[in-house]
């Protein structure tokens, strides 16, 4: 069993920036891949980022690519989401996701959090 909480959401106004973290206890952190997905009002689940157990595997939905950043410390059991020049569209719940797999790109991974909400005004 894997645990995990989000924290470091906000409002912040489009341009600025925000970082979430996703603190995992439970169960060997470092055996998991680690995912960002975001769910916006009336939308479906999608994916943002998502980083293998090394670190050596990072991919990004295009939507995101140059403005966010995915990294995670195994030492402190913890992923993080640096988010740059926030945009209106950026605005959902951010939910981070553990899978056993090399990375985790859809909504069947197996550990979910809570969420953080996002707010991005213009």
């Amino acid at each position: 069993q894997v645990q995990l909480v989000e924290s470091g959401g906000g409002s912040v106004q489009a341009g600025a920036s925000l970082r979430l973290s996703c603190a995992a206890s439970g169960r060997s952190f470092g055996d998991y891949a680690m995912g960002w997905f975001r769910q916006a009002p009336g939308k479906e689940r999608e994916f943002v980022t998502t980083i293998s157990w090394s670190g050596g595997h990072i991919y990004y939905a295009d939507s995101v690519k140059g403005r966010f950043t995915i990294s995670r410390d195994n030492a402190k059991n913890t992923v993080y989401l640096q988010m740059n020049n926030l945009k209106s569209e950026d605005t959902a719940i951010y939910y981070c996701a553990a899978d056993k797999g090399i990375v985790v790109v859809t909504t069947a991974a197996e550990y979910w959090g809570q969420g953080t909400q996002v707010t991005v005004s213009l």
